[in-house]
């Protein structure tokens, strides 16, 4: 999990971004084959590489052939955006994980049919496969976590955020504000009424017929909850700093070279590990590989020491880090340090303060902001 292996994979990848994607990116071929998805998500999670330079890349082989790929690229920009203008829904996301765990604990049916479905034992055709896939390769196909969703809410009816928490603790890519929001969507609470069922005509077109599962409640009603999430106003980033600064890394942002600092005003570099609650061994060992990846880095970038973040590392310098986006790294960074902004969110997140079609509709206006 390093920015080396990003860049590779992009490489490897890139000419498959434009028209064959838009085709095939629908199409789950299972674990151990060649995904039709980019899979570029687990670097881009810790931003290794970069939202911008991927597009880029894409772009400048394909160009309006990559368009497809550009728009799927704006959902990791609208999540985050949109999680950040509604923080209430995370800390509502976390007080549903504990009561779900509270109910698994309280009722041995509910504790039975959970066990059964994250150890892959319900009996349903694919979605067996893809929890054991899961837990086995810290990866899953889009589609697939979709219809493994689906089913976890609509036919054996889980609570949503259990299920939810279970994608975060296994995805090495998982994305606090993509994965809730995502799991969120499967369950009609994002569009409210909107949801999305699994059925087996889907899957098994789609699978190219490995699967063709029994039973699925495709009536399904979709889930309501009493309360909305309020929207709240982006908070402002800080000014970028003209003066002696240390340097905080985080999970959410791991490539330092391209913050707007000057080298030459970053005297040290430190790294805070945050990982997702009861991430899995697989998880914590990309997060610890990605953080030592980039403290390297920014040490031969910056020319300076870079370390873990331990008490007083930072000595008497104002310390400064990449805005970290509602989950756990943002509530583990000490209050009172400068926050800073990428132009690549400043010109996305304003605009995902409601449903996708305002952002999508926005992207050559974005693109050209973040080129200028």
């Amino acid at each position: 999990m390093t920015r080396e292996a990003g860049l590779a994979r992009l490489a490897a990848v890139i000419d498959r971004l434009g028209q064959r994607y838009a085709a095939e990116r629908n199409t789950a071929p299972g674990p151990y084959t060649e995904t039709t998805t980019s899979a570029l998500s687990p670097y881009l999670r810790r931003r290794l590489i970069t939202e911008q330079e991927v597009v880029a890349a894409a772009r400048d082989t394909h160009g309006a052939g990559a368009d497809k790929f550009v728009s799927e690229m704006f959902w990791r920009a609208y999540f985050k955006g949109y999680l950040e203008t509604h923080p209430a829904i995370w800390s509502d996301y976390l007080r549903l994980v504990a009561e779900g765990e509270q109910q698994l604990a309280a009722a041995s049916g509910l504790r039975r049919t959970y066990e059964r479905a994250v150890e892959g034992q319900t009996g349903i055709e694919g979605f067996d496969d893809w929890a054991r896939e899961l837990v086995e390769t810290g990866w899953l196909h889009n589609h697939a976590r979709m219809w493994f969703a689906s089913i976890w809410i609509f036919t054996l009816h889980l609570p949503w955020a259990l299920g939810a928490a279970f994608f975060l603790r296994h995805l090495l890519d998982g994305d606090p504000a993509s994965n809730t929001l995502s799991w969120r969507w499967v369950a009609g609470l994002h569009t409210r009424g909107k949801h999305y069922l699994a059925r087996a005509e889907n899957i098994r077109r789609y699978t190219d017929g490995r699967f063709d599962p029994t039973g699925l409640d495709e009536r399904a009603m979709p889930l309501s909850e009493a309360e909305i999430a309020p929207a709240v106003p982006l908070a402002p980033a800080d000014p970028v700093p003209a003066r002696p600064v240390a340097l905080l890394l985080h999970l959410d942002d791991l490539h330092p070279e391209s913050l707007p600092l000057d080298p030459a005003c970053v005297r040290r570099v430190g790294g805070l590990l945050a990982p997702a609650p009861g991430a899995s061994g697989a998880v914590q060992a990309a997060d610890a590989a990605a953080m030592a990846d980039a403290l390297a880095r920014a040490g031969a970038h910056f020319s300076c020491p870079a370390g873990p973040a331990y008490a007083g590392w930072s000595g008497d310098l104002p310390v400064v880090s990449a805005w970290a986006p509602v989950g756990p790294s943002a509530a583990a960074l000490p209050a009172g340090i400068l926050r800073l902004r990428r132009s690549w969110d400043e010109a996305s997140w304003p605009r995902a303060t409601r449903g996708f079609f305002k952002l999508r509709t926005a992207i050559p206006r974005i693109l050209d902001a973040v080129a200028a």
